[in-house]
């Protein structure tokens, strides 16, 4: 497996971990996202406020994935270490 494959694989592991953010509050968190991008998507100032939004929330991320060690450490709320683990390797007898 590459290393841009395990990197995304590591990556969405922690994305979707719910250990870190309870179900419900994804789910609330996504809904009033969209809400607001249905409702404001016309007004003139609805792309400047999406591109710094979504540059602050890429910054968030990567300060956390820098703090973190690449999800290895725990920092700043998020401890769910198993998450930010690749999985043990088979071995080709194991695969037979």
């Amino acid at each position: 497996m590459s290393a841009l494959a395990q990197a995304l694989r590591r990556e969405a592991r922690v994305a979707f971990s719910l250990k870190t953010q309870p179900l419900w509050f994804r789910v609330l968190k996504w809904a009033i996202a969209l809400l607001v991008c249905v409702r404001y998507h016309d007004a003139k100032w609805f792309w400047p406020v999406a591109t710094v939004t979504s540059a602050l929330a890429l910054g968030a991320h990567l300060l956390y994935r820098y703090q973190t060690h690449t999800w290895t450490r725990p920092w700043g709320g998020w401890d769910d270490l198993a998450a930010g683990q690749d999985p043990p390797r088979r071995s080709a007898a194991k695969m037979k």
